[in-house]
């Protein structure tokens, strides 16, 4: 494989035939170090089979040369967006958009139809909201480069819709080197102003509790009993009371103000080397950081009822979240050869206050005369880390290049102490009490532990035929994924009536246990009364395919393939209480087959015209299968999945015109469709208590078209002459158009997990609506100065998507709400970046300015009157940071 290196293009040509991870490595790598050089087109010729290749034209890019359509983030291209994760980074990409906790959607797909891997394997994910990995926990510092694939090839997993996104590892380095950086930031709604934190432990500010979040052990006893934790048979009054007082109370109950927010703060460290044993290149790669950032968001949160406002509150909320991070790995390449040994560590921890004043009509109808009805404030801790081992091997073995890929993953995501508590206004004391019965006054924690494993196995073969234009290629998949999720709620509850004296207390001291004891308060468990305590998920995946690729003549090129895909895919509800009854809905259990197959036609040395076409699925994911309740911090809703989902099958196609007319600058115009079969859809209802909580159901059918254009243009400055003669413009845009419309018939049904059973679809999606999260417009713009000889760059990046649908309507009965909607809005950002030298180290010097338009952010409903579900200022943040290379 580094033999093939040496001519470019023909590397693409052939390695992404069969090897995604090869691909996604040294298309990076060719992109970091070759962009814009004069590769050159590789077309097989019988007379030139040593070479393997013959000239007949420039490529300046290497997206030309490879065999589907692709976009190419490298180091220097994530590096002049200034991005500190991965996510950010992406959504400058054409087609792609970035909602909520760093899920990238693909041409206006949800974050299921997009695939995300790690050097070409899977990735468990350590959100239980999701299966795909929230992206912005990958500090682009981990990153070699990025590939995102956008056509399908049948190399790739068949859970294909949008796209695939290839994340890539730094491997061995090409010469030694160390750095360090560190940076600090802020933001105009959060840093220096007003917000909310708790206690909690004394190692916090680091990520890692300190062991006073570890369940004492008289819960853990209880909790392995085997039944729920109430006062009966098993458990005494007694014992119900000494398993609340051993709570940890006051760290993780009472909220306090922070008048001065803290500035936020990261640093990380990178370095590698490489040595020679014999003939035997060796090298290895260590990167670290950690980063702290706080986030304020003073929000209006309300639901509705039909043309009512329901509940109307005012919640300021402040994040403090921590992030770790580190890689290792190891590489060696020999006689043609690569090895490499990648090992990634990521923790990322939340740590969330919050409160919470307005009404609910649940509870009575407001007084404007009279404080807010309700205060409510919650403390939480969400601890997430993800540990990654992979072993990837490329080989040349006569004239077969062989792959092969073996890796484990394991995710964790462990709440513990997730805290809420509710106060009624009472006239009479002109107080707020809560006495821990009544509606509107309650006290409640929970804990949760989530564990995922994923094993998987992948080898991959390519052979070209001699004397012919024609290579071969296949290869075998497993994929096996476990996951464990475990969820115990618990309410305070009073065996007599509170005086209101007591009810006045502060949280802290409500539940103290001196009020435990004196006022026989208990801790009741409320598991699974609105969903399951625990569940078991399992995913195995085989996979089998089977491609070849050939030029028809010297401007003809063709790459087609079939994948054979089994899965099977089960959710089952674990009876932690022994209480039977439960119905375990069938493993949903599937092959597949899934062809592909993509023609190029060069029109000439700078032009390309490509059609693709192939057939993808979409399973569901465990989270939306799983009848388990959580709470999604970023959108302070519930959710609760559906056991009844079936996959989702896509027919694609696609149309690419793609001009480089120029080093480094290329146009190009695309056009899609997409037909899908039972598309999953996120459908709004109402829990107890008028909650806003989401599930899940399959809608009948969709349909996705829409077209994209992107234009990179570079223009010297020399004749300007001064400041800018040694200085270049650089104007990157993309913009994509899409939209969509599901197909409802009057005899459709479906079903969204409300004890209803089967409905007519109709009641629950609308014939013509749009997929939720699909925008229909998204462009992005960069504008940029950039100096020839040196590091100096500077660069504005505007970046607008459209509204889209996050959830369908709530369901009231048979009646349908309005759909929920997001409104991401126009955006727009500065980096500039600055390098120098001083004592002859190479330093550099990185300033941002982000959201300058201050673009708020808003989820709303708009029927006869606007409903604003989530509504906040976002602010405009502010980054100063500093490198240095020893």
């Amino acid at each position: 494989m580094p033999t093939a290196l040496k001519f470019g293009s023909l590397l693409l040509l052939t390695t992404a035939l069969h090897a995604p991870a090869a691909f996604a490595q040294d298309a990076a790598n060719v992109a970091e170090t070759d962009t814009g050089a004069a590769l050159e087109t590789a077309v097989p010729d019988d007379s030139a089979e040593d070479q393997g290749i013959v000239v007949t034209g420039n490529i300046p890019e290497v997206i030309r040369a490879a065999p589907e359509v692709v976009s190419v983030l490298s180091a220097e291209d994530i590096a002049r967006t200034g991005d500190g994760d991965i996510a950010g980074a992406l959504q400058r990409v054409t087609g792609l958009s970035v909602a909520g906790n760093g899920f990238v959607y693909v041409r206006g797909l949800g974050d299921r139809y997009s695939l995300a891997l790690l050097n070409g394997l899977a990735l468990p994910s350590p959100e239980p909201l999701r299966r795909v990995v929230p992206l912005d926990i990958f500090p682009t510092s981990l990153l070699e480069g990025t590939v995102v694939q956008k056509s399908y090839s049948v190399n790739y997993p068949g859970e294909f819709g949008g796209g695939v996104i290839d994340l890539t590892t730094s491997a061995i380095p090409r010469e030694p080197f160390l750095s360090f950086g560190a940076s600090v930031s802020g933001d105009t709604e959060t840093t220096g102003q007003l917000g909310y934190t708790y206690y909690g432990s004394d190692t916090d500010w680091s990520g890692f509790d300190d062991g006073a979040r570890d369940i004492p052990l008289p819960l853990r006893e209880a909790m392995n009993a085997g039944v729920l934790i109430n006062e009966g048979e098993t458990f005494s009054r007694g014992d119900i009371q000494n398993i609340a007082a051993s709570l940890l109370n006051s760290a993780t109950t009472v909220v306090q103000r922070n008048d001065n927010i803290p500035a936020n703060f990261s640093a990380d460290l990178n370095g590698g080397t490489t040595w020679y044993a014999g003939d035997v290149e060796l090298g290895v790669i260590a990167s670290a950081g950690i980063s702290n950032s706080w986030k304020t968001r003073d929000a209006i949160q309300q639901s509705g009822g039909l043309n009512t406002v329901a509940s109307d509150f005012r919640s300021v909320r402040t994040d403090n979240r921590m992030v770790v991070n580190g890689l290792f790995g190891l590489g060696a390449e020999f006689d043609g050869n690569t090895l490499r040994w990648t090992n990634v560590y990521i923790r990322d921890t939340l740590k969330q206050a919050r409160l919470a004043a307005g009404y609910s009509l649940s509870v009575g109808d407001p007084n404007p005369d009279l404080p807010p009805q309700l205060m409510r404030q919650g403390t939480a801790w969400f601890e997430r880390q993800l540990i990654n081992s992979q072993l990837v091997g490329e080989f040349d073995i006569s004239d077969v290049e062989m792959d092969v890929r073996l890796g484990y993953a394991n995710s964790q995501r462990e709440a513990p102490y997730e805290r809420n508590f509710s106060y009624l206004y009472n006239e009479d004391v002109e107080d707020y009490v809560n006495n821990l019965t009544a509606t509107g006054q309650s006290a409640t924690v929970s804990f949760s532990d989530l564990n995922e494993d994923v094993y998987n196995a992948a080898v991959d073969f390519s052979h070209r035929v001699d004397g012919t234009r024609l290579t071969l290629s296949g290869g075998l998949a497993y994929l096996n994924t476990h996951r464990n999720s475990v969820r115990r709620d618990f309410a305070y509850r009073p065996a007599d009536s509170l005086s209101v004296a007591v009810s006045q207390s502060r949280p802290d001291y409500l539940v103290s246990d001196f009020n435990i004891y004196t006022y026989d308060i208990l801790l009741v468990e409320t598991s699974a009364l609105a969903g399951a305590a625990a569940y078991e998920a399992d995913l195995e995946i085989f996979g089998l395919y089977a491609q070849a690729a050939a030029d028809l003549s010297s401007t003809v090129s063709f790459n087609a393939g079939v994948r054979y895909e089994d899965g099977k895919q089960s959710v089952a509800q674990i009876d932690l209480f022994n209480q039977g009854g439960i119905v375990q809905p069938a493993p949903v259990e599937k092959g597949y087959l899934l062809p592909a197959a993509t023609l190029t036609w060069n029109i000439n040395p700078d032009m390309q015209l490509r059609l693709n076409a192939s057939k993808t699925l979409a399973r569901p994911q465990f989270r939306e299968l799983a009848p388990q309740i959580y709470l999604d911090i970023e959108s302070d809703r519930q959710f609760i999945g559906n056991p009844f989902l079936v996959d989702s099958q896509l027919y694609n196609a696609e149309a690419r015109y793609e001009y480089y007319f120029g080093r480094e600058q290329r146009l190009s115009l695309a056009g899609f469709f997409k037909r899908i079969e039972n598309p999953i859809e996120a459908v709004a209802s109402f829990a107890g208590g008028g909650t806003l909580q989401t599930t899940f159901a399959n809608a009948p059918k969709a349909d996705l078209y829409g077209f994209e254009v992107e234009l990179q243009k570079y223009f010297p400055l020399d004749s300007v002459g001064g400041l800018f003669g040694n200085r270049r413009a650089v104007v990157i845009a993309n913009y994509t158009f899409s939209d969509s419309a599901l197909k409802v018939d009057a005899d459709d049904e479906t079903i969204i997990n409300d004890n209803r059973g089967y409905r007519p679809a109709s009641e629950v999606f609308g014939n013509g609506d749009p997929l939720t999260g699909q925008s229909k417009h998204l462009a992005n713009l960069q504008l940029g100065f950039e100096n020839t000889d040196r590091l100096s760059q500077q660069t504005l990046l505007l970046t607008y998507a459209s509204e889209r649908v996050t959830n369908r309507g709530p369901v009231l009965g048979t009646t349908r709400q309005a759909d929920i909607v997001e409104r991401p809005g126009l955006r727009l950002d500065f980096v500039a970046r600055e390098g120098f030298t001083v004592a002859g180290k190479d330093l550099e010097l990185k300033f941002e300015a982000r959201n300058i338009t201050g673009t708020d952010y808003l989820e709303y409903q708009q029927d006869d009157i606007r409903i604003i579900n989530n509504g906040y200022d976002v602010g405009t943040s502010f980054s100063l940071g500093l490198g240095v290379k020893f």
